[in-house]
């Protein structure tokens, strides 16, 4: 089992994926990977024929990936500019299983098709990979499909973030290259894939529990009116709290009910995105339930820092590991952070040198509690390692 990643900042498309092959090849000592993870910026994506020719001097028995914003590779992150990454593994023994999905309207309703199903008998899968079109997948039906089929495998990746407008992303599954729909790889075999979602909040005040709600609106928590219950946590809040209440207010959605204590990673991070001081309501990015445990959260540089290293530190409690995948959210990096390559060299100097490569994504996929999200301003990491 080897691991190899690769960066290039080279505006030359040719130049650039050269770059990549020799970098990848010493790496490997020549092996040819059995999965390969690709992503540019659309600089090179707009090379004519760049998914069916342009990838050639990248072999893999498997190819996936898609346009972004920004990647990543190492311990850099290029976040302006033309740039490509690439992530690239030998798996002797396992199987990957490559898939496009493409979604069409019917009279009844939206049909998906190309998605994987699981096979009576066939080996668990150790984790599914999924980068999608914005603007034409539907990912929230895409992880329900997965949660029936694969019942608690993580499913990690994120949304490709190269345009702005249909039609201008671009996905890739080897030689092939879509502008719709999704496409990934399922991975079976003797491999470990662990998961790290670092949601970066921090907890404000205490849990309350949701005593009426419609749909995604907070009408009472705690018997009270939902607003009423924040400015009391806003006027018992520091003055740097309040700021970012006012700025960067999330709530947090427990996962488990049956717990006295809540802490990280036992809540589903949600925006806030309204709220109706006539009627004291809040309304959120999810749905919400009534007896339902919430607690408000605020997010900025330092509490990310510390949430990515404190959640990589954890995980790595049982092992090492020897490569890695990151999807990160674009209102991550210098956006979020004071200086650059944040996510890539946090990863790097927590988990060690690993290949590493990813891509900065408009949406990352990952699970928590056992149950995939799509998730915003989050760093989203696979950790590889011997099975």
């Amino acid at each position: 089992m080897r691991f190899a990643a690769a960066g290039s900042s080279n505006s030359n498309t040719s130049h650039a994926l050269r770059d990549l092959q020799e970098k990848l090849h010493a790496q490997l000592d020549g092996q040819l990977p059995d999965l390969l993870f690709l992503f540019v910026t659309p600089h090179h994506a707009m090379e004519p024929g760049f998914g069916q020719s342009g990838t050639q001097p990248l072999p893999a028995r498997v190819l996936v990936g898609c346009t972004a914003e920004s990647v990543a590779a190492g311990n850099h992150e290029y976040e302006n500019g033309p740039a490509m990454a690439a992530w690239a593994a030998v798996l002797p023994g396992c199987d990957i299983e490559p898939f496009h999905i493409k979604f069409e309207r019917t009279p009844d309703g939206l049909l998906a098709t190309g998605a994987p199903s699981g096979v009576e008998g066939a080996v668990t899968p150790q984790a599914a990979f999924l980068l999608g079109d914005p603007f034409s997948c539907a990912v929230d039906s895409m992880l329900a499909h997965f949660g029936e089929e694969f019942s608690g495998m993580p499913v990690l990746g994120g949304m490709a973030s190269g345009a702005s407008a249909p039609g201008e992303n671009r996905l890739y599954l080897n030689d092939a290259e879509f502008d719709h729909g999704g496409v990934g790889v399922v991975i079976r075999g003797p491999v470990s894939i662990r998961t790290v979602v670092s949601q970066g909040c921090r907890p404000i005040g205490q849990p309350l529990v949701v005593t009426k709600s419609s749909r995604n609106v907070l009408q009472e928590l705690g018997g009270k009116p939902a607003l009423e219950q924040l400015n009391s946590i806003y006027r018992a809040s520091s003055a740097e709290d309040q700021l970012l209440i006012q700025r960067k207010l999330h709530i947090g959605l427990a996962m488990s009910e049956y717990k006295e204590q809540f802490q990280r990673g036992d809540f589903l991070i949600s925006n806030v995105i309204g709220a109706d001081r006539d009627q004291g309501a809040i309304a959120v990015g999810n749905l919400v339930r009534t007896g339902q445990t919430v607690q408000f959260h605020v997010r900025d540089a330092d509490t990310a820092d510390e949430d990515l290293r404190s959640m990589l530190a954890q995980t790595l409690e049982s092992g090492n590991a020897a490569g890695g995948l990151l999807f990160s959210c674009n209102g991550r990096g210098t956006r979020m952070f004071p200086a650059p390559h944040h996510d890539a060299s946090t990863i790097q100097s927590v988990a060690g040198e690993i290949p590493l490569a990813g891509f900065f994504a408009q949406g990352e996929l990952g699970p928590v509690a056992g149950r995939n999200y799509i998730h915003g301003f989050t760093a989203s990491v696979a950790l590889f390692g011997p099975g």
